[in-house]
Order: C-alpha cells, then structure tokens, then sequence
C-alpha cells in the first residue's frame, strides 16, 4: 500500500533530513574536527564561518531564481549537494580542504534556507507565523538529534563513522525532495525564464532593499545567529579543552537547545500570529543575550544545561517571527527575493559570530568574549524597536 503525503508534510521531511545531516556536520564535530588538524583558537572561526559566509552571496540568488522558476526546482539543487557533500569529509587531510568542503556544503542551507520558506508562506496566507513555525520545528528536529548522534559517532579523533551518517541522512534527503510535487512558476528553460522576467524582478529587488522593515527584521536575525554562532563554535571547545566535557555530554547540551527551540517555535509563531511580530522578538533577543552573558559563569553541568535550553527558547522566539515579518511585508512575486535577503543578512551575521568571537578569545578570554556577545544583542533589539516604532508612525501619517 502506498501513502501519500501532503505537499506541507514532504517538505517538512524533506527540511528535517537536510538539516539533520548539516547540522551533524559540523555540532559538534566541525570544531573538534578542525581542532584535531591543529588549527588554533584564533583561526578556528574563520574555518567555522566558511558555509555560512556562501550563505551571504548565494541566499539572493536563490530566492530570486526560485520566485521566477519556481521552488521545487531549486530546493532539488541543494538537495543534490546535501547527498554529497558530506562524504567529501572523509577525504580531507588538511584545512585548506577542510575550508573548500564546508563552502561546498555550505551552498545547500543557503539554498534551501529562503526557497523552502518562501514555499510554505506562498501556501499558507493566514496562519503563517504558525506555519512557519511548523516547518522551522522539523527542521529543528534534525537539529536537536544531530548533535547527540554526532557526538556519540566520534571515537577519539576518528571522525568518519559521524560524516558517513551524513551522507546517509543527505541521500534520504534528495530521495524525499524528489518526490516534492511543488509546481514550478514558470515553464521553459531558466535562462528563458530569467529574460522574460529580469526587469519585474529588477523592480522587485530594489523594492525589497528599501525596505527598512524588511532590512530590520533580517538584521534582527543576523544578530539572533551571530549569537548562535558564538555559543555553537566555542562552547564546544572551552567545555572540552577547559572543563573536561566528553563529546557525547556536550552533543547532549546542544540537543537540549534545539529541542526547547524545536517545541516551543510553533507556540510562538502562533503567539506572533496574535499578538504582533515585533513584540515576541525584542523578547526573544532579552532572552539570548542573558544566557549567552552568563553561558560561562558556571562549570556546573545542569546550569549549562538550563542555560542553553533558555538560549534555544530565546531562539525560537525570534526566528518564529522574523521570517513571517519579512513574509507580511513582502509582496507575493518578491517573497523569495525578500526571504532569500533575510537568509543572507542572516548569514552574515552567523559567519562574524564566530570570526568575532574568535578575536575576543585571543585578545582577552572566553568570558569576556560571551559577555560582550550577549551585550550586542541588547543593542541591536534597541535599534529594531526604534526602527519599528519610526516605520509605523510613518505608515499611519501616510
């Protein structure tokens, strides 16, 4: 007997099995891995930063191509390079390689990140927050599992049993997206899609750009993520190398945070729904800066363990609404473009968290490094209220 699946269901699993195997990748293999190839602290964050910074160029690209081809077509692409990227691990003896394979597996999650969002607000008018929230859970249930596999998959520095179930998860992945019955938008070519489309899409882009809603949600993001990168790159390594954690308690630590993240998105996305994007993200940016402030304060086990469960609920409540604000404030032919926007600026901020942390490392300490991560997502939720309180005045003097 054969069963189908809803359209929404696929791509949930088709979210859940992609992120399931990137996240493996690199949480909290990446860091452990790139330690074992000698690379310093200092260094480690620009390694770290490499698959996100392709998020930076590509994001754009792909909304915009999925807004004018269609999202199924473009969501096969990255599925295609999550069922391979992960077994070019396996092969990597220096960190040049190393550097060359993340960017490579980079380009999946800034494919998939924007199109399969746009897909699920493209089908869900009303709702949405909590739509999208659904589909941000599944994934977040490959998130939360990867790293408690991952880090019982790691034998001392034998790395290859967790990167080959990658792989497996990635193909699994690639079978699910093909199966996807998305229609594309347009049919032909892309190159003859791109010419009967490229001034409207001209128009659309330079409409995204200027508007400073859109920008300040994504910024919103960018600042959530560069939080996250900070806690997923280091704290590995300083509960390792300064506090004696094996790999599987700190893969634990991390599925902690992904599950309080992966439970509670659908809540807020559905409390977004109601009572207002903005709110529900200053709330959510409060939360992340306290843990990551205090993340260091304690060697106690379960304290770090509550701490990042809060860090994944602050998570969860800005992520749950930033990309349904873009979604809102965006117009229907352009919603790829303004989430392929937010996923770039999103990224940016994921690939300095590391790189800046790193810095603050080598030039004063880890404590002093999360404290002042922590105190920059104060900053940046001022600046977002500011701006959101100007943007709303504006529109009822219009």
């Amino acid at each position: 007997m054969k069963i189908k699946l809803s359209p929404f269901l696929l791509l949930c699993i088709t979210g859940g099995l992609a992120i399931f195997s990137s996240t493996m990748a690199k949480n909290p293999a990446l860091p452990l891995f790139v330690r074992s190839l000698g690379v310093p602290e200092s260094t480690l964050g620009f390694i770290a930063a490499a698959s996100t910074i392709v998020g930076i160029v590509v994001s754009l690209p792909a909304g915009i191509l999925s807004d004018i081809v269609g999202r199924r077509r473009v969501m096969l692409i990255a599925a295609v390079v999550f069922a391979t990227a992960p077994f070019l691990y396996l092969l990597i003896s220096s960190p040049w390689q190393l550097v060359l394979v993340r960017i490579y597996h980079g380009l999946a999650t800034a494919i998939l990140g924007p199109v399969a969002l746009a897909a699920v607000a493209d089908t869900f008018e009303t709702g949405r927050g909590e739509r999208m929230g659904w589909y941000s859970s599944a994934t977040m249930v490959g998130r939360f599992l990867a790293p408690f596999v991952g880090g019982i998959l790691i034998f001392g520095e034998d790395f290859h049993w967790v990167y080959l179930a990658d792989g497996f998860a990635g193909v699994m992945a690639l079978i699910a997206a093909i199966r996807l019955p998305l229609i594309a938008a347009t049919s032909g070519s892309v190159w003859e899609a791109f010419k009967r489309h490229r001034g409207k899409y001209g128009q659309e882009i330079a409409f995204v750009f200027r508007h400073r809603g859109i920008l300040a949600a994504s910024g919103v993001e960018a600042a959530q993520y560069f939080g996250y990168g900070c806690l997923e790159t280091f704290l590995p390594v300083y509960l390792n190398e300064k506090l004696g954690f094996a790999a599987w308690k700190i893969g634990l630590l991390f599925t902690a945070q992904i599950l309080a993240a992966t439970f509670t998105k659908p809540i807020m996305g559905k409390l977004s729904d109601r009572y207002g994007r903005p709110p529900m993200i200053v709330s959510g940016l409060a939360l992340g800066s306290i843990t990551i402030a205090t993340m260091l304060l304690s060697s106690t086990y379960l304290v770090i363990l509550v701490l990042i469960a809060i860090s994944g609920l602050g998570l969860a409540t800005v992520t749950a609404s930033t990309a349904a604000l873009v979604a809102d404030l965006s117009r229907s032919q352009s919603r790829g473009s303004s989430l392929g926007v937010l996923s770039g600026i999103m990224d940016i901020g994921h690939s300095s968290g590391p790189i800046v942390t790193g810095i603050l490392i080598g030039a004063y300490s880890y404590r002093m490094a999360f404290v002042t991560v922590g105190i920059s997502l104060v900053i940046v939720s001022l600046i977002f209220v500011i701006t959101m309180r100007s943007l709303t005045h504006q529109v009822k003097n219009k």
